[in-house]
Parts: C-alpha cells; sequence; structure tokens
C-alpha cells in the first residue's frame, strides 16, 4: 500500500502544479518594491504627461478636456500596471480597467495610430524609471513585465476601436436605411435634412433612384461592393435593402462624364434576377420620393413587356404603368405627350392617330386625310419632334396610342370649361 507523502517528500503538497500566467511566470514580488511602486505613481503620472506634452504635437493642438480624457487615460494605464504587477490576470481587465474611463472620448478625439503612440509614449516614461522603481535585483523582471503590460494594452486599444467601428458602422446602417424609407414613403421634413446631413449626402441634383431584386445570398462584402462599384458613376449613393428588393439611390449621376446609359447597365449588373428600374431625375434627395415612386410602379409594371431592357426607365413603361392603375403614369402620359401634341397643332393629332389606326401605312394615312405620302412623313417626324417618341418605330408608337387614349379620356371626364388644354 502506497506511503502518503510527507512535507520531506520531494514535491511538497503545497507546491503549484501549474505555474500561473502573467510576468515573472507566477514568482513571488518583491513587497519592498510594490510599495515603491505604489508610491511612484503620482510622480509616474506626472512625468508621462510632461513627456506626452513635449513628444507628441497633436497631443498639444487637443482642446482642453480632451487632453484631460487621454490624460486620465494615460494616468489609470499606469496605476492598473501596479494592480497586475502585484496579481497578473487575464487580459481582460486591461478593456476596463484602462479603456473603461473614457472610450467614447479616446476614439472621438484621436486615431488608432494616434492611441498607440500615447500608449509608446507612456511605456517609454515608465521604462525610464524602472532603475529607480526595481531598487537593484528586481530591474529585468520589472522591465519584462512592462513590455508585456504594454502589448495587452495596445491589443485592448484595437479593441475599442474595433468595437467603436462596429458600433459606428451599424448606426450608420440604421441611419441609411431610415432616409431612403423616408424617401420612398415621400417625407419632406427636417428631420428627414438633418438626417441627409448625418449621411454625409453632398449632391445637389441629378438624383436618381433604381430599384430591382436583390441578390438571394449577398456575400458579407456585398454592400461595400456596391458602394465601390457606384462610386465610378455616381457622387453619392445610398442603399436600401428592405426584404427581396434593392435600392439605390444615386446622386450627381454621370457628373464625372460618363454615359448614363452605361453606369446604369453595369448598376444593374449588381442586382438579382428579374427586372431593374431606374425613375427619372429629381433634383434634390427631398424631391426624389416621385423618382421612386415611378421605379417601383415600372418595376410591378414590367412582367407587362417581356422584351423590356434591363435595366428599363421607368418612363419606358408609362403604357404598362397606367394599365397596372398607375395615377402617375397617366398624369404624365397627359403633361408630356398628349397637351404638346395639341398644342403644337397643324393636324398632328389626327395624323398619329390616323397612322396608328391603319397599321402604320404611309400611303393609307395620306388617302384617309387627302395629303400627300410626304405631308404624312413630315408631320410624324414633328410628333417626334414635340414629344420625343418616334411613331415609326414600334415600341414607341405603343406609348404615343397609349397617351392618346388616356388624353382622350381625360378630357372627356373634364367640365366643358375646363377643357383648355394650352399650359
Amino acid at each position: 500500500m502506497p506511503q502518503p507523502r510527507t512535507a520531506d517528500s520531494t514535491t511538497s503538497p503545497r507546491s503549484p502544479r501549474v505555474r500561473p500566467r502573467g510576468a515573472g511566470g507566477g514568482q513571488q514580488r518583491d513587497p519592498e518594491q510594490l510599495e515603491r511602486l505604489r508610491s511612484k505613481i503620482g510622480a509616474l503620472s506626472t512625468a508621462t504627461l510632461k513627456r506626452l506634452e513635449s513628444d507628441l504635437p497633436w497631443y498639444r493642438s487637443l482642446r482642453p478636456d480632451e487632453r484631460a480624457a487621454l490624460g486620465l487615460v494615460a494616468q489609470k494605464g499606469i496605476a492598473s500596471f501596479v494592480t497586475w504587477y502585484e496579481r497578473p490576470t487575464s487580459p481582460a481587465w486591461v478593456m476596463n480597467d484602462v479603456f473603461g474611463t473614457a472610450p467614447t472620448e479616446l476614439t472621438r478625439s484621436i486615431s488608432l495610430q494616434r492611441a498607440l503612440q500615447l500608449i509608446r509614449v507612456v511605456v517609454e516614461a515608465v521604462e525610464d524609471q524602472v532603475p529607480d522603481l526595481a531598487g537593484g535585483a528586481g530591474e529585468v523582471p520589472l522591465r519584462e513585465a512592462v513590455l508585456r503590460y504594454s502589448r495587452e494594452v495596445a491589443f485592448a486599444a484595437a479593441d475599442v476601436y474595433a468595437r467603436a467601428a462596429e458600433t459606428r458602422g451599424a448606426w450608420d446602417t440604421r441611419l441609411e436605411a431610415l432616409v431612403v424609407d423616408a424617401i420612398l414613403r415621400g417625407e419632406s421634413s427636417d428631420a428627414l435634412r438633418s438626417r441627409i446631413a448625418a449621411v454625409g449626402w453632398k449632391s445637389d441634383g441629378r438624383i436618381t433612384v433604381m430599384v430591382g431584386s436583390s441578390p438571394a445570398e449577398p456575400s458579407p462584402s456585398f454592400v461595400n461592393e456596391l458602394r465601390r462599384a457606384s462610386a465610378r458613376f455616381a457622387d453619392d449613393t445610398l442603399v436600401g435593402i428592405q426584404g427581396d428588393r434593392l435600392i439605390l439611390v444615386l446622386g450627381g449621376m454621370a457628373n464625372n462624364g460618363s454615359d448614363l446609359d452605361s453606369a446604369f447597365t453595369r448598376l444593374s449588373e449588381l442586382f438579382g434576377p428579374g427586372p431593374v428600374v431606374y425613375g427619372p431625375e429629381a433634383a434634390s434627395l427631398i424631391d426624389a420620393s416621385a423618382s421612386a415612386q415611378a421605379a417601383f410602379a415600372g418595376l410591378n409594371a414590367a412582367p407587362a413587356w417581356p422584351g423590356a431592357p434591363r435595366p428599363a426607365a421607368a418612363n419606358d413603361l408609362w403604357p404598362e404603368r397606367v394599365i397596372s392603375g398607375d395615377d402617375a403614369a397617366r398624369r404624365d402620359l397627359y403633361k408630356y405627350i398628349y397637351v404638346p401634341l395639341v398644342n403644337a397643332g397643324n393636324g398632328l393629332v389626327e395624323t398619329l392617330s390616323s397612322y396608328l389606326s391603319l397599321g402604320h401605312s404611309l400611303e393609307a394615312t395620306a388617302r384617309e386625310l387627302f395629303v400627300h405620302a410626304n405631308t404624312v412623313r413630315y408631320r410624324l417626324r414633328r410628333v417626334c419632334d414635340v414629344t420625343g417618341w418616334d411613331p415609326l418605330l414600334p415600341r414607341e408608337a405603343f406609348v404615343l396610342q397609349t397617351a392618346l387614349a388616356v388624353g382622350r379620356l381625360t378630357v372627356a371626364a373634364r367640365p366643358a370649361q375646363d377643357r383648355g388644354l394650352t399650359r
């Protein structure tokens, strides 16, 4: 039967089985050295602050409250070093003890690079005092402890900045989503203006809203890739993902001289499958709601035109939008096609109506109107000049025919005294 170990055994019952982590590998600290460290905390803090003033020009240029916040971090770091040197623990203490006092002020006042410069100066200030603090034989362990401590503080600083960046990124994303939602709902208020300023929007014209489906499984970097791509064609971009819909609000489109059609085509490649529609230009972000509503109306009506280009302009889908019940499209057809044709006179409405009803035949139209075929050609060219739509092209002729029907219905629904068309 094995005999129990005694105090004279090779391994004492009081000997630790695992060496604790920390500076010095768990060795006992010299009580006199620890007392000397505690008594020198004030002097070390004063020397460190002086060194920050002399070695870091950017520190001198900070506001008094910012210098105070950073000085507090430095002093807290020195005080926490003494505690850590006496009883080394896991690195989690660094976050709470050193940066827990002023993380917001720290990340707001200086960059990560400057924070590391501050840590370096603090460490150098403490290192310079090591011979006086150690008291002879303890100099090497104390110097090693300072270096290990500075490493932990540097990692903690990086963690503070990473967390702050994540928080800012999440807040910016939520704020951007609020702005996009307000634009879609047509909100126009001082609150929206302040949000627009908060997201850093600078464009004051050429605002376009582009909508389509979002990719089925977008990568984590999808939104960043979308921003980089749109930056080639637009001065500002807002991104919104609502369910399976992707919304791009683009400001200052093609101010860099690139072709608009090419820009929309390249951007449409980043959308998911299905139609992609962009609305008409708006004068400002506050006025972009009409562009967004037209784009969404076009997206809903796009299945009625299987041959629609990708992307398609919302105005190119006027007929399909009218059929789907879009009042804005009905008003636009009346205002931008029917009224200009009527006001232009010279038989343009009669010629266009006959041409469309007679199967797009120039000769039949000429016989119907008792004019020469060249007169019909001239009038149809005038129709194109007045409206921007060419009746000789089948798709554009369909738009013109829809505009005539909408215009006649609009005029018929009005009282006789309100049927004047001149605008």
